[in-house]
């Protein structure tokens, strides 16, 4: 699987799964701390062409995914695509 982009906050329930769930699964991915960076919602909406409104916003290389529900049912069609 191409590298994950995170974007969201610390103490994020749906952020820390969405990294928790790279980590078990061993997938490279980059966290994007918002506030850390000191970004908005619109910032993020910015770079990945759609509106904002709950983090996580998740991308596979430069495919939009979606927050934590899609990025999970994706990583799951994803290890049944390549186990056949």
């Amino acid at each position: 699987m191409e590298q994950v982009t995170i974007y969201g906050r610390t103490g994020c329930g749906f952020c820390v799964r969405a990294r928790d769930l790279c980590e078990s699964r061993n997938i490279p991915y980059i966290w994007v701390d918002m506030i850390a960076r000191g970004m908005s919602k619109q910032d993020i909406a910015d770079q990945i062409g759609r509106p904002v409104y709950t983090v996580p916003q998740i991308l596979v290389g430069s495919e939009y995914v979606g927050g934590f529900d899609d990025f999970y049912g994706y990583v799951r069609d994803h290890e049944a695509a390549t186990a056949r």
